[in-house]
């Protein structure tokens, strides 16, 4: 294991700590903080984009797991009275409550053991975000941009573009790291929409198609939504059969999702209304 400024990075929190100057300006200027932005930070670590960052915007708060840190963070950053530290796991965390009259724009270098659910946990907080800007493994970042047809193509790709426009920026080689990671990384950013342009009727019945499309994503969507979706209801929205996951866009998973609330049976619908019993 490494260490950096006398802290040991560790791999149960997919420690990799940012150290590379000109990697570090170039994300700052794909960020553009300005000083009023409502600027949140993931995985601060030991402060190198945050010191950047609190240059230009010194309300930056940080939300940080491993508390052998905050005092490292505590003391770096002590002449920013309005820098603010939340000790919290970033995967449990309500980022809401940190929006007041702006949209937050969060920032990270994520830990890549945790990348994928934690970018879930953040769509389904879009609502109060105006954009993310997250350094990740290179692979994850293909995936999020993946289109149909693109073996990357998967269930992470389509509910990013559901709420988000994704655009991957630049990749980042293991060099700029300590330790330098096994893998590629690259930054993306996330921009949610502000009109969803295919919005479901109902968010978990698409995340359920998606979910279990790509659950047997080498199978023909005949056999991967059987059980789910007819060969007949398929067909009466003109997607074929024989087809693989991978080949169907967002919008197709959309219809396909709306086709089912639709033929739902009128309790089950009115137990969605009302949450059950």
């Amino acid at each position: 294991m490494s260490r950096t400024a006398g802290h040991k990075a560790r791999k149960r929190f997919g420690q990799n700590f940012l150290h590379d100057p000109g990697v570090i300006e170039r994300i700052v200027r794909a960020i553009n903080p300005a000083p009023d932005d409502a600027m949140v930070e993931i995985g601060p670590g030991l402060g190198a984009l945050t010191e950047e960052i609190l240059a230009v915007n010194p309300n930056l708060q940080v939300v940080e797991l491993d508390r052998d840190l905050i005092p490292v963070l505590r003391t770096k950053f002590f002449n920013y009275p309005n820098f603010r530290i939340h000790e919290a796991d970033a995967l449990s965390f309500d980022f809401s409550q940190l929006a007041t009259d702006k949209p937050l724009r969060i920032v990270g270098n994520l830990p890549y053991n945790i990348s994928t659910p934690l970018i879930f946990h953040l769509l389904s907080q879009a609502g109060v975000v105006q954009d993310m800007h997250f350094m990740l493994q290179k692979e994850v970042v293909q995936r999020l941009a993946a289109m149909p047809g693109d073996n990357n193509y998967g269930r992470l790709g389509i509910m990013a573009q559901y709420f988000c426009r994704v655009q991957p920026l630049f990749e980042v080689g293991p060099g700029a790291f300590r330790p330098a990671p096994k893998v590629d990384s690259a930054i993306v950013r996330l921009v949610p929409h502000q009109t969803l342009p295919h919005p479901a009727r109902d968010l978990a019945t698409l995340q359920a198609v998606v979910r279990t499309a790509f659950n047997a994503r080498r199978k023909t969507l005949r056999k991967a939504l059987a059980g789910m979706v007819s060969v007949e209801q398929l067909q009466s929205l003109g997607i074929d059969d024989n087809l693989r996951p991978e080949n169907l866009s967002l919008a197709d998973y959309v219809a396909i999702a709306d086709l089912l609330v639709a033929n739902r049976p009128a309790d089950a619908a009115a137990d969605d209304a009302t949450g059950g019993t």
